[in-house]
């Protein structure tokens, strides 16, 4: 399993951490994503098939780039 913590600047509030939720947990090997309004990071680890890239192309196309 691979984890990354992500800096989203984005995010303001944890309706923002829903919606990301929401959209990667649909993604095919995601298995976990936390999200922190204040600190404006999200941690996600997920398995194959899924990468990083496609986990922040998924952020870019929802308007929360991950950096």
């Amino acid at each position: 399993m691979n984890q990354q913590k992500l800096h989203v600047p984005n995010i303001s509030c944890k309706h923002c951490v829903m919606t990301i939720k929401n959209e990667l947990m649909e993604q095919e090997g995601m298995v976990k994503v936390d999200g922190d309004p204040e600190t404006k990071t999200i941690s996600v680890a997920w398995d194959s098939p899924l990468t990083l890239e496609k986990i922040k192309s998924v952020l870019k196309e929802i308007n929360y780039p991950g950096e």
